[in-house]
């Protein structure tokens, strides 16, 4: 345990963020998940519905330094591309 109280607010800061994180990366697997389930349901309205919203979470999700941009950019193209597969 740390004794310094510089550390000792590290430690709190780090278990804020952290918990802050893990809820922003669970709604952003929430409204991934929606988005496939609606692709294998073959609702073509509600997946492209699902993915605007899967793509607002996603990219408020980086914006906050959740994710990395290119990481968020490649996971809202393959959402594009399963998407659009549905179409043909």
């Amino acid at each position: 345990m740390a004794n310094i109280k510089s550390a000792k607010k590290r430690i709190l800061v780090a278990e804020t963020k952290a918990e802050r994180n893990k809820a922003i990366r669970s709604s952003v697997k929430t409204a991934v998940k929606k988005v496939y389930t609606a692709i294998e349901a073959g609702d073509q309205a509600a997946a492209k519905d699902a993915l605007l919203k899967a793509t607002s979470v996603i990219d408020k999700a980086t914006a906050k330094g959740v994710y990395h941009k290119n990481y968020a950019s490649r996971k809202i193209s393959r959402l594009n591309l399963a998407v659009n597969k549905m179409g043909k």
